[in-house]
């Protein structure tokens, strides 16, 4: 059952609410010691130790040879995939890159009166790795919402890895990476791979930045390669929060609860409203319409742990709870949403007015639904375009210019006990 709770300004702090606040990626101790022997062993061994971490954990047997998927088996799978869901895939993807075209910035350059030129440089990374997981389901916008601002940006080599078990149970994924012209693919999963991308072995290429999402041994091996590599993010549990009043829906609202509750038992999906009436009727369709669900066990354990039909004084009540909360997803239902959606601050992604359901943007609208997780919000963004990009200063002076700003270079320098840093400017002003 999912509870109803009524907050106010005088009323203690809740400890539903703390609990909803303190979720964790999973990434305990013990997560982190066993995928860092992993991580270890690939840096050490290469193939090998790839091939037989993929023998113990997938119980496949592969070799250098037969690691890579041939193209010829891609596009056989992908023919597997009827052309009804593929018109609806290309669509999807023309309006992902639609989307992100509009985030690409350019090079640029300034001169000041004195001569100087100053400028910034952007250039693309040029080998990206993408995991994509293999677990129970396949997510094909998943991969498309990785790869395609990754080519948008420039990049020029996307190598693909994923579990091999499950890559040839599901043609979609397979379809995806014919569609986004991506057949560099790797039939290796788990922390071995994202070891295996961060480090190169003799058959896996070293990369600049590994995306994607994986279980909570992927999340470990990013997080510990992080720094010899770049990683998008560490990705925790999903989350939506709905903003409402009484002008709203029950059963839409129900409805949205329920999309991010079935993605794990440790979701996080929040009504809150100034309705208490409302809240009761979202409370009553969120019962009947999980009697219809096919992950029911799974929404009922995330809605009964970390579910909530917060009741507050008002909508700036509610917008103040959620900037305290700075979700993944906002969806905001009420009288006058544009006015209610100015108040949100921290957000990965904000659904405005009742026809914008979060599974527009999780699939179609062409926004990224690659988002920050657990109140990472307040000061991190969606993936995107600029993800993939590099931003090179480039600085061209004049001898004038030095000449005169030498003195302040050396006073500065040398506040900072560094006399070689001075030098480097007054020995060109000496040698004339």
């Amino acid at each position: 059952m999912i509870e109803i709770l009524k907050i106010t300004a005088a009323s203690p702090p809740d400890q539903k609410l703390k609990q909803i606040l303190q979720r964790t990626s999973g990434l305990t101790d013990e997560v982190i010691t066993q995928t860092q022997a992993i991580v270890n062993g690939v840096k050490q061994g290469g193939d090998e130790a790839l091939l037989d971490y993929t023998a113990r954990f997938d119980n496949i047997q592969l070799t250098p040879e037969t690691m890579r998927a041939p193209r010829e088996m891609i596009e056989e799978l992908a023919a597997q995939v009827n052309a009804e869901l593929l018109a609806a895939m290309r669509e999807a993807i023309a309006n992902i890159r639609f989307y992100h075209e509009h985030q690409l910035t350019k090079s640029w350059e300034i001169e000041r009166e004195n001569g100087v030129r100053l400028g910034q440089r952007v250039s693309p990374l040029e080998i990206v790795g993408l995991y994509v997981p293999g677990g129970k389901a396949a997510y094909p916008s998943t991969l498309m919402m990785n790869a395609i601002p990754a080519q948008v940006a420039g990049v020029e080599r996307i190598v693909v890895v994923t579990p091999p078990a499950q890559f040839a149970q599901a043609p979609i994924i397979a379809a995806t990476l014919k569609e986004l012209g991506l057949f560099e693919v790797y039939l290796v999963g788990g922390a071995q791979s994202v070891a295996a991308l961060a480090y190169g072995t003799a058959t896996i290429p070293r990369v600049d930045k590994i995306v994607g999402p994986g279980n909570q041994y992927v999340a470990a091996a990013k997080k510990l390669v992080y720094g010899d590599v770049d990683i998008d993010s560490i990705a925790g549990p999903s989350e939506i929060v709905v903003i409402a009043d009484d002008t709203a829906r029950p059963d839409f609202i129900a409805a949205d609860l329920l999309s991010q509750a079935e993605h794990s038992e440790d979701a996080a999906a929040i009504l809150v409203t100034n309705s208490e009436a409302l809240a009761a009727k979202v409370q009553a369709e969120v019962i009947r319409q999980t009697e219809t669900l096919p992950r029911k066990a799974i929404i009922e354990k995330s809605l009964a742990d970390f579910g909530a039909l917060i009741v507050v004084e008002s909508l700036e009540a509610a917008c103040t709870l959620v900037n305290r909360l700075a979700p993944e997803h906002v969806e905001v239902m009420t009288a006058d949403s544009e006015a209610t959606a100015a108040q949100i601050k921290h957000a990965g992604a904000i659904f405005i007015g009742d026809y914008s359901a979060e599974s527009v943007g999780d699939y179609f609208a062409g926004t990224n639904h690659v988002l920050p997780t657990g109140g990472t919000a307040r000061f991190s963004s969606a993936l995107g375009v600029y993800d993939f990009l590099k931003r090179t200063s480039l600085i061209r002076y004049t001898k004038d210019e030095l000449y005169r700003t030498a003195l302040s270079i050396d006073l500065i320098a040398q506040a900072e006990g560094l006399q070689a840093h001075a030098r480097a400017a007054t020995i060109r002003v000496e040698a004339e």
